[in-house]
């Protein structure tokens, strides 16, 4: 099978695997190359074949190890790698690189619910001190003054916005949108139907019908057609038998004629993959399995419901009395409150619980004399004010002050062993209101009083940490 490597993608990565090599006198050259664009558009597929073609020795890392119970670790990985790496270079005299795949996923932040840990930062902090100090990677506690040779980073990722700004900035990483244009698509899917008997028109008709779809799903396609194949296999030799005559069978494997690819059949299958796509986008049953998901104060702000619209009218409207005195009240009309302000969010609403011209009933017909209206504030700070007698005065005071400046709060415990390496544990989503805060400190205090516990802010907008404070300790 002749794979496609589209001119622009092999372009992109030779000139700057080249450019890292060569010593070019007053010119920095970024160490990483950020690749990003849809997914299943064949990132690390055109990567793989472009370093295949150049001859490219590669270190693989994948985004999930950059995650691990023990501080530290992952990035200890990436300096041993690039070590590794560079010791490859010198000794064999090739040209090696390291790929990192799904960048975004192993230190990406979506959201509010992503726990953003110690290691994250870790490896944000080791990428950046390696991008400025390329020849000079020391390992954790031994230091080599031996310098290293240069090796580039190649970088692949879905969404960059969720990494690390300062990772990100032209200095450290070069940037690559991948989203391959109709020729460049009409080549890829060329080569992957190149041995199945297609015409250059019929490749050409088939990328046109399925414009929307992703690299991917003609590789996919392709390996429907041999289902009827395999479906004919299982029940003729019948479907008790094909774990042992598949895996654990002295014959030879089973073999399968190449079958028909004819342009009507493709398009055929390819609809019944539309249409399970279509069922999945528009099932959405995890709004119906987690409906407390929908409206949970922890995943949205709380906005208040808009009072209704009603005339206005110079004039107070009046209510009638339950007791029967409805024509002495018309004489002390009471006064409808409705704010007017736009609702804002529970921390930064000036609430005032206001009682105006309130009617004392009284059993004999007379005179209903009306209360002077008073106000009686309540500041933003004291803001559905829970008193608790787990918590300390200091902890409750800064509790307040960060739900009065506007930051969701976290929770996080860790243990005796643990608190040595700094590997704290989540208690939870952020909280944004101070009884749900309060409530949620008694809960953990309980539960862990034979471990360390903290608390601290959150910016809701640019998701940074600030006053890290510990309330609770084992001793």
């Amino acid at each position: 099978m002749n794979y496609y490597i589209a001119p622009r993608f092999l372009e992109k990565i030779a000139v700057f695997i080249t450019k890292n090599y060569l010593n070019i006198p007053g010119i920095r050259v970024p160490l990483i190359l950020g690749v990003h664009g849809r997914k299943g558009e064949g990132k690390s597929f055109q990567c793989d074949l472009v370093f295949e073609k150049m001859g490219i020795e590669i270190t693989h890392i994948s985004g999930g190890e950059l995650e691990s119970p023990d501080a530290g670790d992952p990035s200890r990985l990436l300096r041993l790698r690039y070590r590794e790496t560079a010791e490859l270079i010198r000794v064999r005299g090739k040209m090696c690189a390291i790929m990192i795949n799904d960048l975004d996923a192993g230190a990406g932040r979506f959201d509010e619910g992503t726990q953003y840990t110690v290691n994250t930062q870790l490896v944000n902090a080791t990428l950046m001190n390696i991008a400025d100090n390329p020849t000079n990677v020391q390992l954790p506690g031994s230091y080599d003054e031996t310098p290293l040779h240069r090796v580039p980073i190649i970088v692949t990722g879905n969404d960059f916005s969720t990494l690390y700004a300062p990772l990100i900035r032209d200095g450290r990483m070069e940037k690559f949108y991948w989203q391959p244009d109709r020729s460049d698509k009409v080549g890829i899917v060329a080569g992957i139907y190149s041995d199945d008997g297609l015409s250059s028109r019929e490749i050409e008709q088939l990328v046109d019908t399925f414009s929307n779809q992703s690299v991917d799903f003609f590789s996919a396609l392709r390996s429907r057609i041999y289902d009827e194949q395999i479906r004919d296999f299982i029940f003729k030799i019948g479907i008790e038998q094909v774990s042992r005559r598949v895996v654990n069978s002295a014959d030879r494997p089973p073999e399968f004629s190449k079958p028909k690819f004819n342009l009507s059949r493709l398009i055929e299958m390819g609809n019944l993959m539309v249409k399970e796509q279509q069922q999945v986008q528009s099932s959405q049953l995890v709004k119906e399995y987690n409906r407390a998901l929908d409206g949970n104060r922890y995943f949205r702000e709380y906005t208040p419901p808009a009072p209704p619209e009603k005339p206005k009218s110079s004039q107070p409207e009046t209510v009638t009395s339950p007791f029967g005195n409805g024509a002495e009240s018309a004489k002390n009309p009471v006064k409808n409150y409705s704010p007017t302000q736009t609702p804002l969010p529970v921390w930064q609403s000036g609430n005032r619980f206001v009682n105006e011209s309130i009617q004392l009933p009284q059993a004999s017909s007379g005179v209903v004399n009306s209360v002077e209206s008073y106000e009686l504030p309540v500041h933003n700070n004291r803001h559905n004010e829970v008193i608790s007698t787990q918590i300390g005065l200091q902890t409750l005071e800064q509790v307040r002050n960060l739900i009065a400046q506007g930051y969701h709060i976290g929770i996080e415990h860790v243990d005796k062993r643990r608190f040595r390496t700094n590997s704290w544990k989540s208690c939870g989503q952020s909280i944004v209101g101070e009884s749900e805060a309060i409530t949620a400190l008694e809960v953990n205090l309980s539960e862990y009083q034979n471990e360390y516990l903290r608390i601290f802010g959150i910016e809701p907008r640019t998701k940074r940490r600030v006053m890290e404070t510990i309330i609770h300790r084992p001793e």
